[in-house]
């Protein structure tokens, strides 16, 4: 047992060798790929799965000794850089560590199911694998430097699962969006990074915030270079968790497969961005500049988001805007020093998120064989309606991630958000403010994906398109008959005609749903203090970390009053979504293929091409950014081909007609010598008489 509890570095070791021994099968032995099929899935799921046991016995021993575990292999030292290469285990990073193992698994045994009949099948679990290790790794990383090396090792994984269907143009240019984006962030981080070493002399946690202080102290570190440092180094979580204004990639990255858009909604972003800024927080709160910043950026994200959301008929991207929404809330939170508010709040979403985004899974895997492969029919809501009759599981998962979502008791974000907003209008009510709207618009947004997808009748067939009209070529292996149940009318002449309808998922997808549906459900009762010392679990056990805060939570009979008017603002959002969008309603009824269309411009009409256009961000980069690189490029092409080139090439087209003109001039006759002299001598006369 001892043995596990320092051997923390086994943790990323698993599904690093997991992303390996299928791809090294598939390379040498390529004969026997499609045997290798559920070997890779079984080798993936059962190395995480290791991971996950690790984690949580590591997690059992910082509740039971609460020790921290630090080990450092090595270290590369050359003049005054020392670099030291090991782990960091504190409370802080078990958490993570089990977070993002336990999620992991359950994207895993989902994607068994959900990708078997795609051909990319080992390549999907070879990608999975590493990025979940590039995560695991990150986590428990001591320094920033070892910290940055994974954080790009999580970039690559992005790239290369986002564009998992490379084939397709719109997945192609949304994994280099995405990663276009990211560099960005990524260079403002190495710059942070940087000017932290420039001041403090280490890029160890530990050490960084007692070096600062002591230079704050004496005054040897201006305000103004160390705030720009830390806010260089706040872009990498910017554009990692998606927060204003390098937030434009997330909706593109829907063009991944699902199982990935739950793992880098519900770990990778918060893993990554939101758990650096938590590192960092003991630094960052010496400087009031960049808390501000931090919290500013969460509040107009958490809006920003919210806004966009409100009008999506893309169901994923619905979720995706949701994520970005849910982000600045931790933003928010950590920005403004709540330091248990935000983590908090990053546990209750991550299992919701997770359990919104395999959910849609299910939907868009049975809708596909009916309506289309394609994602502008398979992910639109247009095109859902009455799942909950065809999908009852499904919906009834879907359900409570959406109730959490919108902070209703007792699930879980109900206790991480109310916490959150309570904060707000403690530290400023201009933040409080934005976000209990942010509130008020998530419950009227997540209320409104439910009833378009799963409320209402179905409308599939609502464009009045035969059968036949309505699918693709599958890409599943299963025909539409097998896969989804069949109604069968007769046309008017006697024919049968037959039409599929949705079908719930199969087993392994649906345990994946009901096991995330647990936590779901009850995890958000970690956070909530049940004894008079006003100390909760989490409060107590982050405490410990090396991010020592006091964290105080109110009493549970307390809380509850405390927390009407949050609820009555998410019941006030769902109670206008069903309004307009409930099945008792004249807009739930109709069977108009354009119904949709008329229902969002409706229910939020001056947000409806607010969301349309997303917010008008994307235009304004694509007309200031992106139009204004081909400008500058097609006028340094012109300045070179014509102006520098133009140059050369005339001195060059001149040396060579001089050349011609003393050929024939010198052709070693001395008459024509003499013909050019007296020429010369002439045309120099007009020169001689003017002087």
């Amino acid at each position: 047992m001892e043995f596990l509890s320092q051997s923390i570095w086994l943790v990323p070791l698993f599904p690093f060798l997991a992303s390996i021994l299928p791809g090294l099968g598939s390379l040498f032995l390529p004969n026997y790929i499609r045997s290798f099929r559920r070997v890779s899935s079984f080798v993936s799921i059962s190395f995480l799965t290791l991971a996950m046991l690790i984690s949580f016995h590591s997690l059992w021993q910082q509740v039971m000794v609460s020790p921290i575990h630090r080990c450092l292999w090595s270290r590369v030292i050359y003049e005054n850089i020392i670099l030291e290469i090991g782990y960091l285990n504190d409370p802080l990073a078990s958490l993570m560590l089990v977070l993002v193992t336990t999620i992991g698994v359950t994207v895993m045994i989902y994607s068994n199911s959900y990708m078997y009949h795609d051909e990319g099948y080992i390549r999907f679990f070879c990608y999975l694998s590493l990025f979940t290790a590039s995560m695991l790794g990150l986590v428990p990383s001591p320094n920033l430097i070892q910290i940055y090396i994974f954080w790009e090792l999580v970039g690559m994984c992005s790239y290369l699962l986002i564009g998992f269907w490379f084939t397709r143009p719109s997945a192609a240019n949304a994994c280099q969006k995405a990663f276009v984006t990211n560099r960005i962030g990524d260079f403002g981080l190495l710059l942070g990074i940087l000017g932290f070493y420039w001041i403090t002399g280490s890029f160890e946690f530990q050490n960084l915030s007692e070096r600062f202080f002591e230079l704050l102290v004496r005054n040897q570190i201006g305000l103004f270079p160390a705030s720009l440092c830390g806010i260089l180094l706040f872009l990498g979580p910017v554009a990692k968790s998606a927060q204003f204004p390098l937030h434009i990639w997330l909706p593109d990255a829907m063009e991944g497969p699902t199982p990935i858009s739950a793992l880098i909604h519900a770990a990778t972003m918060v893993a990554a961005g939101i758990y650096l800024v938590a590192r960092m927080l003991p630094l960052f709160e010496m400087l009031p500049p960049v808390t501000d910043t931090i919290s500013w950026i969460g509040a107009i994200t958490a809006l920003l988001g919210a806004s966009i959301a409100l009008a999506q008929k893309d169901l994923k991207r619905g979720l995706a805007y949701s994520t970005m929404s849910q982000l600045g809330y931790m933003v928010l939170a950590l920005g403004i020093g709540s330091y248990k508010a935000g983590l908090f709040h990053l546990i209750t979403h991550a299992y919701s998120k997770a359990l919104l985004f395999l959910g849609s899974g299910s939907v868009i895997h049975s809708m596909e064989p009916i309506v289309g492969y394609h994602p502008n029919r398979s992910q639109n809501m247009s095109l859902m309606g009455g799942l909950g009759e065809y999908m009852p599981i499904t919906a009834i998962t879907f359900l409570s991630g959406t109730l959490s979502l919108c902070g209703i008791p007792p699930f879980a974000c109900f206790w991480s958000k109310d916490e959150i907003l309570m904060d707000s209008w403690l530290h400023f009510p201009p933040l409080g403010f934005i976000a209990s709207s942010t509130a008020g618009l998530t419950s009227f947004y997540m209320s409104r994906i439910y009833l378009l997808t799963f409320g209402g009748i179905f409308r599939g067939y609502s464009r009045r398109e035969s059968a036949e009209d309505s699918f693709l070529i599958p890409i599943w292996g299963d025909s539409p008959s097998r896969r989804n149940g069949i109604d069968r009318f007769s046309d008017g002449i006697g024919k049968s005609v037959s039409i599929p309808y949705p079908k719930e998922s199969d087993n392994i997808m649906l345990f994946s749903l009901v096991l995330l549906a647990i936590p779901t459900l009850f995890i958000g009762f970690l956070g909530v203090s049940l004894s008079q010392e006003r100390i909760d679990f989490l409060s107590h056990w982050l405490h410990l970390s090396i991010n020592s805060f006091n964290n105080y939570s109110e009493d549970f009979v307390v809380s509850l009053p405390n927390a009407i008017p949050s609820v009555g603002i998410a019941i006030s959002g769902i109670s206008i979504c069903y309004t307009l969008y409930g099945s008792n309603t004249r807009l739930g009824q109709e069977l108009d293929f354009n119904f949709i269309d008329y229902a969002s411009k409706y229910a939020s009409l001056p947000f409806s091409n607010w969301s349309h256009h997303r917010g008008y961000i994307d235009g304004f980069y694509h007309s200031v950014f992106t139009k204004g690189l081909i400008f500058s490029a097609r006028f340094l092409s012109f300045m070179d081909q014509w102006i520098i080139d133009g140059i050369v090439n005339g001195t060059g087209i001149l040396s060579s007609f001089g050349g011609e003109v003393l050929k024939y001039t010198g052709g070693g006759r001395i008459s024509s010598y003499l013909s050019l002299l007296v020429s010369c001598m002439f045309l120099s006369l007009p020169y001689s008489y003017i002087i």
